[in-house]
């Protein structure tokens, strides 16, 4: 009886210990998945905003050395050349995503499955290179910019090469970042040393495409750490069908998106494509942030739905929402009154026009992030390819039926209206896909509670702006005030467990738990 006693006292103790342990990796792993989110968040963060920040320190020099109608040159080829590249990567970024980070855990089925997507790639950059030097030679606005579109061909090839989508199914964030950091600081100071006159708008625009050309060539030869090469198992083809319909995808929502730039370059000059692009210049900076957050997720996504960890996935989703409506809506308050202030700072003279538009597209800080959130992390990481697809042509009918009645006769303001609406039909019908999937009802009474509590924010900037100062202190006061009233609203006053976990834990209020 008392071996029997003992055998079975060891026995509770060890699984007692046993359970113990487990439970003890099961909290390290969380904390690491968290820890992770977060870094990642940061690294995507810090290289989006790299993407968009850099040109815009040297947006003010170059803004008045080469003048509106030389800029509007540069961003509508550069609205033509993206186009091209659409076709050449059909939906292979996101696939190309989704893909790795399914297969990133065995070396033997990431190399399969990258050599295959890569492959199917070559094929698409191919054909899109001799359609574009075709249109070169036949189109005569293509002509008249020969030269620009070569170099464009050029930035072509190099985003090719880039093979970005490999890194971020890796999750390997980090080395992107640095990487290019690097490469953004060189391309600052070639922009300050080589761009010296209103003729040197080649050069701007070229230096664009040898920044692509040095991300592709590290990307590639940091490459080989995660990958063994194979010859045989390749099998492009197998990926075909995802990739087009991801790339319709991608070619339908550019239709309200960047479209609009071409178009407009079009039917009117290019000065008004000079004042539209100014007006989207911060806008697109502020949406990287939004686009770096949803990049994050996805991989992370498809691992959490791939392991069956259904709860898990859904308590990101929420905490994806709140993050975005807790931190755009002080973002749209100071932005859309203050658009005079931040053109005139940006831009100097001569783009007072950009204001306009640049107030009419504020808004879609919010709308875009929201669909980014319903279409990327709940559509793409269940694979409802076809509800994407469905998504975007909606979204590119209206996009196109909206530029033919608008953007001739008004110009740049017309196109940001294009935008805004196609973007609202594009999120509406994103509401409807994705909830049967996810309730968003939760959500929807956040947002109506945070109009409520953005009056007092818009009363007080609107006090702000009748003060009769320069543009840079009305600039500054307004942020202080924003930052303060947000800070003790979210804080002090709703005391949001959200906005809260993001403070490092040594100042965060007492019974305040992180759902990340």
């Amino acid at each position: 009886k008392q071996q029997n006693t003992h055998f079975f006292i060891v026995m509770f103790c060890s699984f007692h210990k046993f359970t113990y342990l487990c439970n003890q990796k099961q909290c390290r792993q969380e904390i690491n998945v968290r820890m992770s989110i977060r870094k990642n968040f940061l690294y995507s963060s810090i290289l989006t905003t790299a993407s968009y920040l850099f040109p815009l320190i040297t947006f003010p020099y170059v803004s008045r050395v080469l003048g509106v109608t030389n800029i509007g040159i540069c961003n509508f080829v550069d609205g033509i050349i993206g186009y091209f590249i659409l076709f050449s990567m059909l939906g292979i970024q996101t696939l190309g995503i989704r893909e790795i980070a399914r297969n990133r855990e065995n070396k033997g089925e990431l190399s399969k499955t990258f050599f295959s997507i890569i492959a199917l790639n070559l094929m698409f950059v191919s054909i899109v290179c001799l359609a574009l030097v075709i249109s070169t030679l036949v189109v005569p606005q293509f002509a008249e910019y020969k030269t620009l579109m070569y170099i464009g061909l050029t930035k072509l090839l190099f985003t090719f090469s880039m093979i970005e989508w490999f890194y971020r199914g890796l999750e390997d964030f980090r080395f992107i970042t640095i990487r290019s950091l690097i490469i953004r600081c060189i391309y600052v100071v070639c922009v300050f040393l080589l761009v010296r006159s209103e003729n040197d708008y080649p050069i701007y625009f070229a230096l664009s495409a040898a920044t692509e050309g040095l991300n592709a060539l590290v990307n590639c030869i940091h490459a080989r750490k995660y990958l063994t090469l194979v010859w045989t198992e390749i099998h492009p083809l197998r990926y075909l069908k995802s990739s087009l319909t991801l790339g319709c995808y991608s070619l339908l929502t550019s239709m309200y998106t960047s479209f609009n730039v071409v178009y407009l370059g079009l039917v009117t000059n290019a000065t008004e494509v000079g004042y539209y692009t100014t007006a989207t210049k911060l806008h697109k900076i502020i949406i990287g942030f939004l686009v770096a957050f949803t990049g994050v997720m996805l991989p992370r996504m498809s691992n959490l739905l791939a392991e069956g960890k259904h709860d898990e996935f859904n308590e990101k989703i929420r905490k994806s929402f709140s993050v975005l409506i807790l931190f755009s809506f002080p973002i749209i308050v100071f932005c859309s009154i203050f658009t005079s202030e931040i053109i005139s700072i940006i831009s100097g003279s001569g783009y007072e026009k950009a204001a306009i538009p640049l107030s009419i597209v504020m808004p879609l800080v919010f709308i875009i992030g929201f669909e980014q959130i319903l279409v990327v992390q709940i559509l793409t990481a269940l694979k409802k390819d076809s509800a994407i697809l469905a998504n975007s042509i909606i979204g590119a009918v209206v996009g196109v039926t909206a530029n033919i009645l608008l953007v001739k006769n008004w110009g740049c303001i017309g196109s940001s209206w294009v935008w805004v609406i196609s973007e609202v039909c594009v999120m509406a019908s994103a509401i409807v896909f994705s909830r049967r999937y996810f309730s968003l009802k939760s959500s929807l009474l956040q947002i109506i509670h945070h109009i409520i509590y953005a009056i007092p924010a818009v009363f007080g900037c609107v006090l702000i702006k009748l003060l009769d100062i320069p543009s840079f202190w009305t600039l500054s006061i307004a942020a202080v005030f924003i930052a303060t009233y947000y800070g003790f609203l979210y804080l002090c006053v709703l005391k949001d467990k959200d906005v809260v976990s993001l403070l490092p834990k040594r100042i965060q209020l007492p019974h305040s738990k992180s759902s990340y």
